[in-house]
């Protein structure tokens, strides 16, 4: 998948300045005008090789890329200079495997992930993980032109529970939580995350759950059926 992500990267970063450019920077741009406001004398071809180093063995054709590129984000300025790029949101482009290690290792540097259908499915579930499983992530499918939306568990169907009355529903429960986000319902989504949080919180779980905490040597775990667990958190709304 490396290498057949330009054109989603290169169409990321058209749809940014297009719909968003006075609230986004990107990467670059933000590298350009961090080096402009360090030499403020610098003409565009100081820029350029300022952004790349090897600038000066470059083709003319390239050089003239670059330059276009150092010439477009000074024209930010009006919107960007005096160091207001630091406040955009950064738009960053980043390999599936780099960025797998990134959200592990700092994930408070990262506020939003798109990604082409597979890696995210790789990511969303990775992600997951981190805070319990796929049984604890929600998912929405908005569309922001008109508005309509569907939500939905993160997670696919899983046969081999069928019946047992297991696994753990807190992905639908939030994805429902995020429905009524979207309505605007907002006390009757609190008071379902509070009723989830709290049943969690009192360590009455699905077997997922109570498998990772007693893992961790938590005390107290009550490991409950998927229905349990329902009235549990009806119990702490």
């Amino acid at each position: 998948m490396k290498f057949t992500e330009g054109s989603f990267r290169d169409w990321g970063y058209a749809l940014a300045a297009r719909m968003f450019r006075d609230e986004t920077v990107s990467m670059r741009e933000s590298w350009i005008l961090e080096n402009l406001e360090r030499e403020p004398g610098a003409d565009a071809r100081d820029g350029a090789r300022a952004l790349e180093p090897g600038f000066d063995r470059m083709t003319p054709a390239q050089q003239e890329d670059v330059l276009r590129e150092v010439e477009a984000a000074r024209s930010l300025l009006p919107t960007h200079g005096g160091g207001k790029w630091r406040r955009k949101l950064l738009i960053k482009d980043a390999i599936a495997d780099i960025t797998m290690q990134q959200t592990i290792t700092r994930a408070d540097e990262f506020d939003v992930i798109a990604t082409p259908n597979l890696n995210g499915d790789y990511l969303s579930d990775m992600l997951a993980a981190q805070v319990g499983g796929i049984g604890i992530a929600p998912g929405g499918n908005i569309n922001y032109l008109t508005g309509h939306a569907i939500f939905e568990a993160t997670h696919g169907t899983a046969p081999k529970y069928a019946d047992q009355d297991k696994v753990n529903p807190s992905s639908v429960i939030l994805s429902g939580v995020m429905m009524f986000e979207h309505l605007g319902w907002g006390e009757a989504a609190d008071r379902i995350r509070k009723g989830v949080e709290a049943a969690i919180g009192n360590r009455t779980v699905t077997y997922d759950f109570a498998r990772l905490m007693k893992a961790e040597g938590a005390a107290g775990v009550r490991e409950v059926k998927c229905s349990e667990f329902g009235d549990a958190v009806i119990e702490n709304m």
